[in-house]
């Protein structure tokens, strides 16, 4: 018997989806018919060609002895890959009057008209309205960069961040201590996970570099107070393949390697790895609190670990070289300045401040022999202008390592 698959099979009574016209876009004297979904849109077409537009060079195709398209209802152009409220938002911008577009560019703005730019800029930039994206973008740069007192971001007063040239924004510079408690919860990490993510994809869909830079910064703030914003962090370095924030994203979580397990050593999964636990996914963790990563994820971590910890023990066993001043090769004697030296890098690397660290925490180890060197009392025996040298040594190889971290978390595969 003639076997027929269910998606072959004949669909009696199944209806297309009615189309309806937009109460707001649907004009009585538009002269182009758009459908979006199963909505109609009604618009103009000197307003859709503006901007050395997509639709600008589409209306210039010749069509023929056919029926042009967006002439009528029955006749409409489709558009795909947005949604219903996304395009109407974008219309929106062609329509406005100045007042209007005021209250998007005012300081005080709350999220629904962040995401009426965000929508703004990912359609300009598709449809290659070009001014339009730029001033969007611009527009949600400096609305996440303004000092305010009800800052996008509710930024916890972070006492750590990886390298002291974070100048991240005006934003973390008006929270206060009364953030931290708020800014880790559930609902306040899906909230702003959800908003980081949405702009840095568009930052990298539409290649600005300032609004990226700023959102990277903004999440290396909120990866410090939570293991789940670190693993955003991670994830999206990884989806966007952006070095800049691989390094620290990893290197933060592998700080807390204790609460990292692959997915498929987790209960509710099967032998191939495919989600059983729906709401052990949608935490980021198990049932025990550790954190939920893929196994590409682990091996990375792993191989970031062993990689660090390897760096720390060639820098333990193999001093930092001394380059000595010229001052000191005339009124020094060289080769005491060096044993001071040598002594104080095989003591210090040992000490309880710098071990305190994790093995792989090069960056925390380093710091910490920084801060020792500062104290040191047989610094003295060291010419002065060496001291000086020997400091900024450990500094400059601290910056190596911090610029140099992605490198360390890339599996051989």
């Amino acid at each position: 018997m003639l076997q027929v698959s269910e998606d072959q099979a004949p669909v009696i009574g199944r209806q297309q989806p009615q189309l309806v016209r937009d109460e707001t876009y649907y004009m009585r004297d538009g002269s182009c018919v758009l459908q979006v979904e199963n909505t109609l849109f009604n618009v103009h077409r000197t307003l859709l060609s503006k901007d050395s537009s997509l639709f600008s060079s589409m209306f210039e195709l010749p069509q023929g002895d056919k029926v042009s398209e967006g002439s009528s209802d029955s006749c409409p152009i489709h558009l795909n890959g947005e949604s219903v409220v996304e395009f109407k938002n974008f219309l929106w911008v062609l329509y406005a009057l100045p007042h209007e577009v005021c209250l998007v560019t005012s300081p005080q703005i709350d999220l629904d008209r962040l995401s009426r730019l965000i929508d703004i800029a990912r359609v300009s930039f598709k449809y290659h309205f070009k001014s339009i994206e730029t001033w969007a973008l611009d527009v949600i740069t400096e609305h996440v960069n303004r000092k305010s007192t009800s800052p996008i971001f509710p930024l916890p007063a972070i006492p750590h961040v990886l390298s002291t040239s974070v100048t991240a924004t005006s934003i973390a510079s008006t929270t206060m201590n009364a953030h931290s408690a708020v800014v880790t919860t559930p609902q306040a990490i899906a909230s702003n996970g959800a908003l980081v993510s949405r702009l840095m994809r568009l930052a990298q869909l539409c290649g600005h570099e300032k609004l990226l830079s700023t959102m990277i910064s903004v999440l290396r703030q909120l990866m410090s107070c939570s293991i789940r914003y670190a693993h955003l962090a991670m994830t999206l370095a990884d989806e966007l393949d952006l070095r800049s924030l691989r390094g620290i994203a990893y290197f933060e979580v592998m700080q807390k390697s204790n609460a990292v397990v692959a997915r498929g050593n987790l209960r509710g999964e099967d032998n191939h790895g495919n989600d059983i636990d729906k709401d052990a996914r949608s935490t980021l963790l198990d049932s025990e609190g550790r954190l939920i990563v893929s196994h590409q994820q682990k091996l990375r971590l792993l191989t970031g670990y062993y990689r660090l910890s390897m760096v720390w023990e060639g820098l333990r066993s193999t001093p930092l070289p001394l380059e000595h001043s010229a001052a000191c090769g005339a009124t020094w004697h060289q080769h005491g300045c060096t044993q001071c030296w040598l002594e104080f890098w095989k003591e210090k690397t040992k000490s309880d401040s710098v071990l305190q660290h994790g093995l792989a925490d090069v960056l925390g180890r380093l710091r910490a022999v920084a801060k020792e060197f500062g104290r040191w009392g047989s610094a003295t025996y060291m010419h002065t202008d060496c001291r000086a040298i020997a400091r900024k040594m450990i500094q400059d190889k601290v910056k190596i390592v911090e610029d140099s971290l992605a490198d360390y978390f890339v599996d051989e595969g």
